[in-house]
């Protein structure tokens, strides 16, 4: 178990982002949390600390995540949560809505790399850790923004995975399947009703813990995720049911 030491995650204040803040502050962690808002996840837990930042305003994202990296620039690790789906047929996208969900899901991932890489390789280890997707490995029916959107951030950790290896700095995307979280709440299909049918956000956070426990010479490059029976619920959005 490594104690003591401090972490930052984005989309902190939901699903996958916050089932790993609860885990790690478990473990002993501090952390460092990033979402636009911190309504739902009021915690105060004396390691917790919470920044509300919009990844999706890339304009200012880099002054605001200097900032942010300022107050902890002896982070240990970076674990990037934050991310939406939309989905559609091509035509059926704005030329907006193309531009903000390649945004949100690839290039803010890229600027919070950017802005904690140089601390970790100053002190000559870290980790840093990319939510994908199975949209990532293989393209599917009106998935193209969102799939490109995941295969330019899963082309980016195996870059950086060479990039990062002679200076101490492990690189891991992690590509869950269908995750039983509010992301399919707006969206017109989900996983199925039964447990076997999706992934716990507590499973995607157990495995994190576990990436960041192992030993410092041993790097799980990508791992794939998937619930035991892949059933899709195609139904009206879940919200207004």
């Amino acid at each position: 178990m490594r104690m003591g030491k401090t972490a930052v995650i984005s989309g902190a204040s939901s699903g996958i982002g916050r089932a790993v803040c609860e885990a790690l502050l478990r473990q002993g962690y501090a952390v460092v949390g990033l979402a636009r808002d911190f309504a739902k996840f009021p915690c105060r837990h004396p390691d917790f600390t919470a920044h509300s930042v919009d990844l999706s305003d890339l304009v200012s994202l880099p002054a605001r995540l200097k900032r942010v990296a300022e107050t902890c620039a002896d982070a240990e690790a970076l674990i990037c949560c934050a991310g939406r789906g939309q989905f559609g047929h091509l035509e059926e996208f704005s030329y907006e809505q193309i531009r903000e969900l390649i945004d949100l899901n690839f290039t803010a991932q890229a600027y919070l790399a950017r802005t904690f890489l140089p601390h970790m390789k100053r002190a000559g280890r870290g980790d840093l850790l990319f939510m994908g997707s199975e949209a990532g490995l293989r393209g599917s029916r009106r998935g193209s923004v969102y799939c490109a959107s995941k295969f330019a951030l899963r082309g980016f950790a195996q870059a950086l995975r060479e990039e990062c290896a002679a200076s101490g700095i492990r690189v891991t995307i992690i590509n869950p399947g269908m995750v039983l979280t509010p992301f399919f709440d707006d969206l017109d299909f989900g996983p199925g009703p039964e447990p076997a049918n999706y992934v716990l956000p507590e499973d995607i956070a157990d495995l994190v813990t576990s990436i960041l426990s192992t030993r410092s010479g041993t790097v799980f490059d990508e791992v794939d995720v998937s619930p035991l029976k892949r059933v899709v619920d195609f139904r009206k959005k879940r919200g207004k049911e």
